[in-house]
């Protein structure tokens, strides 16, 4: 199935009201009809209230990005069993308070609810209690909200068995007399099997299912994303499913999609799930370079102005990982300098033993060094699959003719041993192998540290370089890290005063 992409455009919501003829919303009947197949139309017509607040003057408002959001909620009308496993699964990727909860947790349930578009909605958030909350104001609704009530009577009516009680009609659970259900769970809940008689979940929501704060490790990333690869998604592979969330964590599962669409490595998860990121970006920008909001009333340009500028808006506004909190490197720990005099400098690499679709990136690092600063420069970085024979050497040797001034060639041979030797041989410069004994974490704070110092530098914006080092550990990959840190080693072997005599390193075996 194609994914249905994003086409930035204003709204105007006074344009959209006039084509709806009020008379025909004064009906209930007409109100079934016309709501049926327009989730947006549904949210004004019976959830007004969710749609106004004070940010916008307790005003109706909508951003260009609900009413695209509208459009994906649409394909929900034709029944899961016309798509593909994994047709169906959007990653909704957008800047803090435009609404992700509510139309994804709250008015595209109801009206999926309400039509019998699906009968069993899994919701998952960080926590149980996140996800209870957003089932009680769904359940509020079905309980105060007139409209709904004369209009979906069985919707608002819970399930009773025949002694009497409620099928379900809980903090985490409520069954309709319709059939509908509506479950909610912390990600980290047990999930397996979740299921009301026969019927398993048709459609699954997953907000913010990593948090915003504390410490967030990479065993806490790997579990989190185990429970919804291989528990969740598997309750029914057909099944709708909607990840919304921030980049506020780099490395983490929703940065993982992010990076697809920023153009990025990304891990093979995304693509193996069938993930297709949703970007929204808070400014959109016209082709002749005129810049707006994607929420006017909500994010004016007059304040995005004045806030465009720091860490914290480019990060929770424009799900820009550079600008957000990491365990280790950060946005301004990479300086640029093309102006520093080198008297040595090799390439650095740590190779893969395969290229296979599934394998590590092989990583090729030039690193430069400066005697009189005592100072390294990356001079370049690339990350590669290729296979580690003379497609390798081939590639070495292209590096080598761009970056005639390389005096060595420095191999870790952690994976491999002693054959990298032999793959690159006839080399117009020496190669060294290395074996790292040193745990990566211990390296990485070590590489980092000479960055702090000032004792290491980039010639240009290295992209891949410096997004693997920002969402380090979090990532699936390191390659590129460990590169550059066995490159650096050879010049800087302490963080503490420069060398007294040139780096004896240099002369490679």
């Amino acid at each position: 199935m194609e994914p249905l992409p994003y086409y930035p455009r204003p709204f105007n919501l006074d344009r959209y009201l006039a084509s709806i003829d009020e008379r025909v919303l004064a009906d209930p009947e007409g109100r079934r009809i016309l709501t049926r197949l327009d989730p947006v139309l549904f949210g004004i017509t019976y959830l007004i209230g969710h749609l106004r607040a004070e940010e916008t003057h307790n005003q109706l408002s909508l951003s260009e990005a609900h009413i695209h959001w509208g459009e994906l909620a649409r394909r929900y009308v034709r029944p899961i069993s016309d798509f593909e496993p994994g047709d169906l699964r959007d990653a909704i990727i957008a800047p803090r308070g435009l609404g992700k909860s509510t139309w994804w947790f709250t008015i595209i349930p109801m009206w999926l609810a309400a039509h019998g578009h699906r009968s069993f909605i899994a919701a998952f958030a960080n926590s149980a209690t996140q996800a209870e909350e957003h089932l009680g104001t769904f359940k509020r609704e079905l309980e105060n909200n007139q409209l709904i009530r004369a209009d979906f009577p069985d919707l608002c009516k819970p399930a009773k068995r025949p002694t009497g009680a409620s099928v379900a009609d809980s903090q985490n659970m409520y069954v309709a007399k319709s059939g509908f259900v509506f479950a909610a769970r912390g990600i980290d809940s047990a999930v397996l099997g979740l299921k009301v008689g026969t019927k398993r979940p048709d459609h699954v929501v997953l907000d913010d299912i990593e948090g915003t704060e504390g410490n967030y490790s990479p065993t806490m990333k790997e579990s989190r994303l185990a429970t919804m690869t291989a528990g969740i998604l598997p309750m029914n592979n057909l099944a709708s499913v909607t990840l919304a969330g921030t980049v506020a964590m780099p490395g983490a599962i929703i940065d993982d999609i992010a990076a697809k669409q920023r153009g990025e490595q990304y891990p093979d998860w995304v693509d193996d799930k069938r993930f297709v990121p949703r970007y929204y970006d808070i400014i959109q920008t016209a082709d002749d370079g005129t810049e707006r909001s994607v929420w006017p009333e909500r994010y004016p340009m007059s304040w995005i102005n004045t806030v465009r500028h720091t860490r914290d808006f480019q990060s929770q506004y424009r799900n820009d990982p550079m600008a957000a909190d990491s365990a280790f490197w950060q946005g301004s720990d990479f300086k640029y300098r093309d102006d520093v005099a080198l008297t040595h400098c090799l390439l650095s690499i740590d190779p893969a033993v395969t290229a296979k679709e599934k394998s590590d990136y092989t990583a090729l690092v030039v690193v430069g060094y400066s005697r009189p600063e005592d100072l390294c420069v990356i001079r370049d970085a690339w990350q590669v699959r290729i296979p580690p024979g003379e497609a390798l050497r081939a590639r070495v040797l292209a590096i080598l003719d761009e970056y005639p001034d390389i005096s060595g060639v420095i191999v870790e041979t952690n994976q491999g041993g002693d054959t990298w030797k032999a793959i690159l041989h006839g080399l117009p410069v020496p190669v060294r192998t290395v074996h790292q004994t040193v745990h990566k974490e211990v390296r990485a704070g070590s590489l980092l540290n000479k960055y702090q110092r000032g004792r290491v530098v980039h010639a240009k914006r290295l992209q891949a370089l410096e997004a693997q080092m920002i969402k380090f550990p979090l990532a699936g990959f390191d390659d590129l890290i460990d590169a550059t840190g066995t490159g650096v080693t050879v010049f800087l072997k302490d963080d503490r005063k420069p060398p007294k005599s040139e780096p004896k390193s240099i002369a490679y075996a």
